[in-house]
């Protein structure tokens, strides 16, 4: 689907510039409109569930850093409320979970927060918001690959022990140490994608479940022993908060990461056979699944040992040998290896999906949105993004780009919420007039001037009174004067319409400009504390100011038909 499809938003007849290339916007129904339009558009194959899409979130998000993150963080942030933050981080994440379900039920189709900002913002944000993704995705699998090998490796005894085809080697002059083990496990996982979409996630759902078993054995037996043990980590002196409020939301900002994935769900919204109601529901269960897990492991090994005690690299398998179980390493092990292979294919599935969604928009050849006729997936973009994704594993160290991931994220977040505000208080889809109530715009005059015309062939020579003829017209007429009546005072509701619309459209910009200050000035460093308040004040001004402005306006009517009505979530 190329440019023609998309709609613009200004004069129809203006000729092709700068402005209204990055500010163009894509109709929510675009794909369906080209596919009725003759357009030979390949959809993908409808067949995934709402448990192929939950075993699809909670693969994605459950990473193995969770398997290290709690003993970092709780030994130098929150100490034992550590809970509490993985708690506030779980909150955050459903907020944006909230504006993906809202989003995706009303537009499911291939490209997640890349399709989402195109229809609601533009085509220059959606281009940058596309290319962050993809970027995120690759460099996030190639990290994940590349920290599969020293996991599989305890498995056979240590990395001295792999066979020498997996084993890294280093090469001599260049000082690279490549990773055949991590080049070899992306192209499996991008075989199996290439496969189809039912046997892939069937796979997810195997190593999920593994995972998720993994880490009830954690919460299980961990339990019995802090039960035995009577719970001796939360036995302090300093308090269930020893690096005070400040710590705990500091943790919070670090654990949030490991909520990240959720979104991946979105990237499969054209593979749903219901997507108004799984795709909703999907995200909020996973996320869910998620943050109870997260919570009831971290309430487990802070329990077990002290805080401070826990190993920063092994903090789960060193708690559980403190107490006479070295073997249950091997399950812990286990655990952490299928929440690896879980994120990499998280990490490689959207990214051939948005490929094929930027394609669809000529924003990419044409060659990148092909669909394969037998197992109708992207086939041709998945084998490039596994090639690429197992090049960059197998020659580069990734681990000093894989701060640039939450580049990615931030983005795709942002834009995300911007597009639920844009969704709500200025639509970019104009509705048209109900039929009814154009009828009764519209059947007045036209009833005046045919029934006129009737009278005047009917009566040609006065076989009428004079008076019926007359009376019959000031009828008409009267009728005619509260038709314009109504054209006026319609005017003059589009008038306040399109004010109330441009004061919405000014303060989300206000709102992104509020937030953009707030943060820069809070996070950057070595600058004076003088400017850094100033601006920190500056910022949160224009950011409340602007919050309140929107809440008092009212929201647009036409949210109700924006897209595919009738999901799960309806727009209030």
């Amino acid at each position: 689907m190329g440019v023609s499809d998309m709609q613009s938003n200004g004069n129809a007849n203006e000729g092709f510039s700068f402005r209204s290339c990055v500010f163009r916007r894509k109709q929510v129904d675009s794909l369906r409109v080209s596919s009725h339009s003759g357009g030979q558009t390949q959809q993908l194959a409808k067949i995934l569930s709402v448990v192929d899409i939950i075993a699809i979130g909670v693969g994605a998000t459950i990473g193995a850093g969770v398997y290290i993150l709690v003993g970092t963080v709780a030994r130098e942030q929150t100490g034992p409320a550590l809970t509490v933050s993985f708690f506030i981080a779980g909150i955050a994440a459903a907020l944006s979970a909230f504006c993906y379900a809202e989003l995706v039920c009303r537009c499911p189709s291939a490209g997640s927060a890349y399709h989402y900002t195109y229809i609601c913002i533009g085509e220059g944000a959606a281009w940058l918001v596309g290319w962050a993704l993809i970027l995120e995705y690759t460099i996030g699998g190639s990290a994940i690959a590349r920290g599969l090998t020293p996991n599989l490796a305890l498995f056979f005894g240590g990395q001295d022990n792999l066979p020498s085809y997996l084993a890294r080697h280093s090469i001599p002059g260049l000082g690279i140490v490549v990773d055949p083990c991590a080049a070899v496990l992306i192209l499996v996982v991008t075989l199996l994608l290439c496969i189809g979409i039912k046997e892939s996630s069937f796979a997810q759902t195997v190593v999920t479940t593994v995972n998720v078993f993994g880490m009830l054995f954690i919460i299980i037996v961990g339990g019995y022993l802090a039960f035995k043990t009577e719970w001796i980590g939360y036995e302090l002196p300093s308090g269930y908060f020893p690096f005070g409020v400040n710590g705990m939301l500091a943790g919070s900002a670090v654990v949030f990461f490991s909520f990240i994935g959720f979104d991946v769900v979105a990237s499969t919204a054209e593979e749903v056979k219901n997507p108004q109601r799984d795709l909703p529901l999907g995200i909020g269960v996973a996320l869910s699944i998620c943050c109870i897990l997260y919570m009831l492991v971290s309430v487990v090994i802070v329990g077990l040992v002290p805080y401070y005690a826990l190993d920063p690299d092994t903090p789960i398998s060193s708690a559980f040998a403190s107490h006479g179980m070295q073997w249950a390493v091997y399950i812990i092990t286990t655990g952490a290896v299928t929440a690896l292979c879980a994120s990499l294919m998280g990490s490689l599935l959207p990214q051939p999906r948005m490929f094929m969604a930027m394609a669809r928009d000529g924003l990419l050849p044409s060659f990148f949105s092909d669909i394969n006729a037998r197992t109708q997936v992207p086939v041709k973009s998945t084998v490039i993004i596994g090639i690429l994704a197992a090049a960059l594993a197998f020659f580069m160290d990734v681990s000093q780009l894989a701060g640039m991931v939450s580049v990615g994220t931030l983005l795709a977040f942002t834009s995300v919420a911007v597009s639920v505000l844009v969704l709500r208080y200025v639509p970019p889809n104009e509705v048209p007039l109900q039929p009814s109530l154009q009828q009764l715009i519209d059947s007045p005059s036209l009833q005046f001037n045919s029934d006129s015309q009737e009278i005047v062939y009917q009566n040609p020579k006065g076989s009428h009174s004079n008076y019926d003829l007359s009376q019959h017209l000031l009828d008409n007429i009267g009728t005619s004067i509260g038709c314009m009546l109504l054209r006026k005072h319609m005017a003059q509701g589009e008038h306040n319409e399109q004010k109330r619309r441009k004061i919405a459209a000014w303060n989300i910009a206000l709102v992104c400009v509020g937030v953009f200050v707030l943060a820069s000035a809070a996070s950057v460093e070595n600058i004076p504390s003088i400017l850094r308040f100033t601006l920190c004040t500056v910022g949160g001004a224009i950011f409340l100011c602007s919050l309140i402005v929107l809440a008092c306006l009212a929201q647009d009517n036409a949210r109700h038909s924006f897209g595919h009505s009738g999901g799960m979530f309806k727009l209030m």
